[in-house]
């Protein structure tokens, strides 16, 4: 969902693993920090069995309006962290967002059911400044009682997680990559 913190996590990992990385992340910024293309960030993580791995993370703008945008970019996606927003009052628009998501992947003919996707429930740090929050059963219950995917409570604001959850969205995606190859 717009907001939820997608951007925020990439940014997190540019600034706290740019030295190990060395790459560039590309960004637009926009009135009211809104994503209305995408941010990309490539980077080589090395060889895995005898492969070059680069990753490419792309950001998709969490506003509907953007649904052109949000499809090309998952046009060659491998692998997806869906980073839901954890604030109660972002419920309806996490489940309409996964909606979505899998709307969008059936245009290239990629099942949900199968790839690779880690759930990121973000914004945890909010909790303590008095905010209203969903719980990760709530959450669990509304987005991933049928994918059973793992998740990570996060926030991406502070760091919490944020590593954690892309350690696992790659671990999942090569090894899923690898089963493809054999």
């Amino acid at each position: 969902p717009g907001q939820g913190g997608k951007t925020t996590n990439l940014l997190y990992i540019n600034k706290n693993f740019s030295e190990k990385i060395k790459s560039q992340m590309v960004t637009i910024d926009t009135y009211g920090d809104r994503t209305i293309f995408f941010d990309f960030f490539p980077f080589d993580l090395g060889q895995i069995n005898g492969f070059d791995v680069k990753i490419q993370l792309y950001t998709v703008p969490g506003q509907s309006r953007y649904d052109t945008t949000r499809k090309l970019v998952l046009n060659g996606v491998d692998g997806i962290v869906f980073v839901a927003d954890m604030l109660a009052s972002m419920r309806r628009k996490n489940i309409l967002s996964l909606k979505n998501l899998h709307e969008n992947l059936m245009t290239y003919n990629k099942n949900i059911f199968k790839i690779p996707l880690v759930f990121q429930f973000n914004k945890v740090d909010l909790s303590q400044k008095g905010y209203p929050i969903l719980t990760p059963e709530r959450l669990t219950d509304d987005l991933n009682r049928q994918l059973k995917r793992p998740w990570i409570i996060a926030s991406a604001l502070t760091g919490q997680n944020v590593a954690a959850t892309l350690k696992t969205v790659i671990t999942m995606t090569t090894a899923n990559i690898k089963n493809n190859l054999n």
